[in-house]
């Protein structure tokens, strides 16, 4: 049985209380800090590590200040010009973190505070399993950026532990916080676009590069430790831009991964399909010819389900568009960030098939950095948790598996494997880490 962590709060009052027993306490305490005029007392607050603080790491510390129940207590990065931004940040913040921000270039260090209670993560993909994992391991709370990992059985460690601490996991599938999003969700299971078809996800292809060379490291960046668990690689400032390093495969599965889980996870929810995953998987790809940039350039993909519409997914084009299509014998209907449109508009227009309004409705969250706050404050299961996060990433691998093999792939999704296909299934494990890097052991 999943055990319960007990809340970092609870440590935070006792300090307190053995403070003020010993006379050791300040004796001047701002009214805010008290819970006071409208403020929101520290034993009321979530403190908050965010181990990432690169564009997306800043995009999640601003969304978390905008919450008095959250407090940002330290940051973590490799790369001390994104600390000094993220520093700046708070310092822009009325009252963020008063001042007692404690910054680590190592994520265990992070890991190893106590007063912290959740983790907000954001790294480049090569490193989302092994601090993932020993955050969990630490009994943090963790809101844990897409993709997974570069690896299903990277993916199943951090499931495993998240079931065995008991700690809030949410998946940075922020789409799922959208009413558009949810909208088109709910039509296509409602039946408002008839019997559902065919999914079509569209998503942004690969690079084509030219070859980076070698460069000195600056001292601003540790890139070693930036490299970690990655095949050793020469230094390029590119390398640190998450629009190249997301494209070479040391560091991740490309776009396949990278921009797919946010699509492939809306596909998953509108189809019905959270708790399982499709039964076979092919596709082909190509890839650059040369350059620093590796990662599969363009594709198609078709997955298959036994009881629900088959996704087919591409690198978008003229025949299949950025976006999620829901196709149904009678209508479909398309969503993209900031817009949705369908087959008919009178579809959108009908007051009976308003997001929130058909007989099934879906979970409602505005706020995806709120929702996992709730979670934790409430025990409950936030809107993308570890077990919809890693069948929905699972997509993900399967297509780079089918890319591989250059086959079509049986799978079992119950199972979790592709059989006795000892070939495919090899795909599936984790690549072995460089150095003393390695995912920590579960109990």
């Amino acid at each position: 049985m999943a055990k319960c962590p007990v809340p970092q709060s609870h440590t935070r009052r006792s300090l307190l209380a053995g403070l003020l027993a010993a006379g050791t306490a300040p004796l001047i305490v701002r009214a805010r800090v008290l819970g006071l005029g409208g403020g929101v007392a520290p034993s009321n607050q979530i403190t908050l590590g965010v181990l990432g603080t690169g564009k997306q790491g800043q995009v999640n510390l601003k969304a978390f200040l905008n919450h008095a129940d959250a407090r940002i207590t330290a940051l973590c990065d490799v790369n001390e010009r994104h600390l000094k931004t993220a520093r700046g940040i708070l310092a822009a913040h009325p009252g963020a973190g008063d001042g007692h921000v404690r910054s680590y270039t190592d994520f265990q260090e992070l890991h190893q505070d106590i007063s912290i209670d959740a983790v907000v993560m954001a790294l480049p993909v090569h490193w989302h399993s092994i601090p993932a994992a020993e955050a969990v391991l630490h009994g943090k709370h963790l809101y844990h950026e897409k993709p997974m990992a570069m690896s299903f059985a990277e993916a199943a460690h951090v499931r495993a532990a998240v079931r065995q601490e008991g700690v809030v996991f949410q998946f940075g599938t922020q789409q799922r916080s959208d009413l558009k999003f949810r909208w088109a969700c709910e039509l296509a299971r409602n039946g408002r676009l008839g019997k559902l078809i065919e999914i079509q996800v569209g998503v942004e292809g690969g690079l084509q590069t030219e070859t980076f060379p070698a460069q000195a490291a600056p001292q601003y960046v540790d890139w070693d430790r930036w490299t970690g668990p990655a095949p050793e690689t020469p230094f390029h400032p590119a390398k640190l831009d998450r629009k190249f390093h997301e494209n070479i495969s040391n560091f991740s599965l490309g776009m396949i991964s990278c921009w797919g889980i946010h699509h492939l996870d809306i596909a998953q929810w509108g189809n019905g399909t959270d708790d399982t995953g499709p039964v076979s998987v092919e596709g082909t790809g190509t890839y650059p010819t040369g350059g620093t940039c590796d990662a599969v350039l363009s594709w198609k993909i078709r997955y298959e389900y036994s009881h629900a519409a088959p996704i087919t997914f591409a690198s978008q084009g003229k025949e299949i568009t950025h976006g999620v299509k829901f196709i149904g014998e009678s209508g479909w209907v398309q969503v993209v960030r900031n817009n949705i449109w369908a087959s008919d508009p009178s579809l959108l227009a009908d007051p009976q098939n308003k997001a929130g309004t058909m007989p099934l409705a879906l979970p409602v969250s505005t706020d995806h950095s709120r929702n996992f706050l709730d979670a934790i404050k409430g025990g409950s299961k936030p809107l993308c948790d570890i077990e919809t996060a890693v069948r929905s990433d699972t997509l993900c691998q399967l297509a780079a598996a089918a890319l591989k093999a250059r086959r079509k792939l049986s799978w079992d999704p119950a199972a979790e494997n592709f059989g006795a296909d000892t070939k495919a299934n090899s795909l599936l494990a984790a690549r072995p880490f460089r150095g003393p890097w390695k995912l920590p052991a579960l109990a």
